[in-house]
């Protein structure tokens, strides 16, 4: 059974950072790409950032370049991202993604079939 698994949501004030955390389990997961997708109230889930099979590329959506950083821990089993110079647009929830379809695009959400359950962030300003 797939499981992914995310944690280190919170709340912070605009201009601080958090670290998300995700693991996999259940999944080959050093031969699958990973990403980070957000929700907001309203809005579509979007694409943040997502790592290639092993880590070798990333890549981001432009509003997070500079300022966030995806990365993988392979020993153990576990997809990051590091959040600089949060501002109160990025308040949303937080999902990781995993086995993705060649073909789609990364950023939007159909390519990707296991999904964790989300955590919060919320930034206040």
């Amino acid at each position: 059974r797939v499981q992914l698994v995310e944690s280190g949501g919170g709340s912070v004030q605009a201009g601080g950072s958090l670290r998300l955390s995700c693991v996999i389990s259940g999944v080959t997961y050093r031969t699958r790409s990973m990403a980070w997708f957000r929700q907001g109230p309203g809005k579509e889930r979007e694409g943040v950032a997502i790592s290639s099979t092993g880590g070798s590329w990333t890549n981001y959506a432009t509003s997070v370049k500079g300022r966030f950083t995806i990365s993988q821990d392979k020993t153990k089993n576990t997809l990051y991202l590091q959040m600089n110079s949060l501002n109160p647009e990025d308040s949303a929830m937080y999902y990781c993604a995993a086995d993705f379809t060649p073909g789609g695009y990364w950023g939007s959400p159909d390519p990707w079939r296991y999904w964790g359950q989300g955590t919060q962030v919320t930034v206040s300003s």
